[in-house]
């Protein structure tokens, strides 16, 4: 019963977590103090608290990541990771520390005010970590080819004639290039090599992730494989997007998942004044990157090339006329968006907005279409 139940408040940092306790049935709040936090501290605390069956944690989802979660739940203990940016503040409130931090927690949890995340498992967050991994070698790497051909330009040297940036081509060019102090020549060499490890560090991670995909669980897999039927989603987008999210049916409706993602319209109305501004932004951001990037293919007109035909062999029409639909829909909501004079990329924005939706669509019915082979039956005629 839930009224037996008590709530444990955890305010959890890298060496500490301070404990707080809400009793049962509107009982009082207190602190039960401060604990290493290394896994033996925290199994004297569970056998302290009594049975598991009368207790529930939470705590703030942050830099420690999820490693307290996968400790309480190989001991059994129900644990529930909150969303810190949803957790109520009094806007007269100006004192926080680490004690009324964990009381707050557990007194908010036992009324139910919190809002829990979503939490992967080891080999989920393993791929999410490999996925994000590739996001800061792209950024490492355009940083470097900046810092390049900022010196070359600052320096005069541009090729004789016109080349495309980062080609073979060009990069033979640099490598061509001579300067008559040796302090420069040492600059270029630097540059240079800097630009040429960041390239290989993108194969060597993207190699890894490669090898994480054939390890994923089938439905996963077939996720991945299913939205690669959309135009502007290959495969380093399709498993981002696996990586960020997990099971896309875990959201009920596509709204949900817009609103996960920090792209719909934040809003101020009172009465009858109704105001609209930007996205909220307060979402999941490398989820909005990567879509963001894909919804720039809806602006040509819908096609099928060869490279999006061999990414849709094998998979089910019921996916291909999701994949067609988009086409066709985010194609036309961008003209006309732009035809009513709205910028660019204001009208990309919303885009990848409705993109999320097609998204949501094809993982839900790929997860359907998954869902008898996983359970052994024979899928339906």
């Amino acid at each position: 019963m839930k009224d037996d139940i008590r709530f444990v408040g955890l305010d959890v940092h890298a060496e500490t977590i301070t404990v707080a306790v809400a009793e049962a049935a509107g009982g009082e709040v207190r602190e039960l103090g401060t604990i290493p936090n290394r896994e033996e501290s925290i199994r004297k605390l569970m056998k302290k608290l009594g049975p598991t069956k009368t207790f529930h944690c939470c705590y703030e989802a942050g830099p420690t990541g999820y490693v307290l979660y996968w400790q309480l739940a190989g001991m059994g203990v129900p644990c529930f990771v909150v969303a810190p940016t949803l957790v109520p503040v009094r806007p007269g409130d100006r004192v926080k520390t680490d004690r009324r931090d964990a009381k707050k927690l557990a007194r908010l949890y036992r009324s139910g005010e919190l809002t829990p995340v979503w939490v992967p498992d080891q080999a989920h967050e393993a791929l999410r970590d490999v996925v994000r991994a590739r996001e800061a070698a792209k950024r490492d790497e355009t940083r470097a080819r900046h810092r390049l051909s900022k010196f070359l330009l600052r320096h005069g040297r541009r090729p004789g004639k016109k080349l495309t940036a980062w080609t073979v081509k060009y990069l033979e060019w640099v490598r061509s290039v001579r300067f008559e102090h040796a302090a420069l020549e040492a600059t270029l060499l630097d540059y240079l090599t800097e630009v040429d490890h960041m390239a290989e560090r993108i194969v060597r991670v993207e190699r890894a992730i490669d090898a994480a995909i054939e390890q994923m669980p089938a439905t996963l897999k077939a996720v991945v494989a299913g939205l690669q039927a959309m135009r502007g989603v290959k495969k380093i987008s399709a498993v981002s997007v696996v990586a960020e999210l997990g099971p896309l049916s875990r959201f009920e409706r596509p709204r949900q998942l817009m609103g996960y993602s920090g792209a719909v319209s934040r809003e101020s109305s009172s009465g009858e004044h109704v105001w609209r501004g930007s996205i909220t932004k307060t979402g999941n951001a490398h989820l909005r990157r990567i879509v963001g990037e894909a919804a720039w293919s809806y602006q040509h007109r819908p096609c099928l090339g060869p490279a999006l035909r061999k990414r849709q062999a094998g998979l089910s029409e019921e996916v291909k006329a999701i994949a067609w639909k988009a086409q066709h829909r985010l194609h036309d909501r961008y003209y006309r968006l732009v035809g009513r004079g709205k910028h660019k990329n204001k009208a990309m924005t919303a885009v990848a907005r409705e993109l999320l939706g097609f998204i949501w669509a094809i993982g839900v019915q790929v997860e359907k279409e998954q869902a008898p082979k996983v359970c052994g039956k024979p899928p339906t005629a």
